[in-house]
């Protein structure tokens, strides 16, 4: 039985490396397409309803976040997540058919999460992600950090993350900014820290930013649906939430 399979992930690197693992281990695996982007997957899971048994995902896509295409459609295929988060949540991930790989990804789980997509597609059984939404909502609230421990030269210091008003990436480093206007530098990717965020007090609004709602001083609109937010500290950067991320955001402020 050939499984087929698509693969979303934003970085051509990852793409490649990862078809190349394919081609290694899953000798019944048809790679039908790749995608960069949740509004192409969409697109194509809309026109192919029937037309993929697997999919392998990256959460942080070019234009939002895996689970943005769960909201526009129907996923009837077994999905297996490919990122880097905490082990809670990796352990959450572990349920029904669908599964979940830290990258760098090791041969052994692709074929073990392999296996779990072969057996699931014999039994027609396809993951259900609701339940693995809520699984994964549950287990997460059980785990949010409380305080940050960072190295600042020869001396250790505690941030509570009570005292944080938003983190951003930049260079490929991740820093978070106090309410006093302390810059510090984290030893997670921004992926990794907004897992251990409570998201009723956080909210991812880009790729680069996770800002605290009592950080948001005020907000207008910016070029059409996008808004722009004013934030405090200030920051010398335009910070202005992704059109993918606009009404998850709106809501949050809604509902927090």
């Amino acid at each position: 039985m050939t499984l087929r399979t698509i693969i979303v992930e934003d970085e051509i690197p990852a793409q490649i490396t990862l078809k190349k693992m394919l081609d290694r281990c899953c000798d019944d695996c048809q790679i039908v397409a790749t995608f960069t982007s949740v509004r192409a997957t969409v697109k194509w899971l809309e026109e192919n309803p029937s037309g993929v048994d697997v999919i392998f995902m990256d959460v942080e896509l070019s234009d939002g976040v895996c689970f943005d295409i769960f909201k526009q459609t129907a996923i009837e295929a077994n999905v297996i997540i490919t990122t880097a988060y905490e082990s809670y949540a990796v352990n959450a991930f572990k349920i029904n058919s669908v599964d979940y790989l830290l990258k760098p990804i090791a041969e052994q789980d692709l074929k073990r999460a392999w296996e779990r997509c072969r057996k699931s597609a014999e039994a027609r059984n396809p993951a259900s992600l609701e339940a693995l939404l809520d699984y994964f909502t549950q287990a997460a609230r059980k785990g949010f950090k409380k305080r940050f421990i960072v190295k600042v030269g020869e001396k250790i210091v505690i941030i509570p993350v009570d005292q944080i008003a938003y983190c951003y990436s930049e260079d490929k480093n991740t820093y978070a900014v106090t309410r006093n206007a302390t810059r510090r530098l984290l030893d997670y990717s921004l992926d990794t820290v907004q897992e251990m965020l409570d998201p009723s007090l956080f909210f991812r609004i880009s790729r680069s930013y996770i800002v605290s709602i009592d950080a948001i001083d005020n907000i207008s609109r910016h070029m059409g649906t996008r808004l722009k937010l004013q934030l405090t500290p200030r920051t010398d950067d335009e910070v202005v939430v992704s059109r993918s991320r606009t009404s998850d955001f709106l809501e949050w402020l809604d509902n927090n």
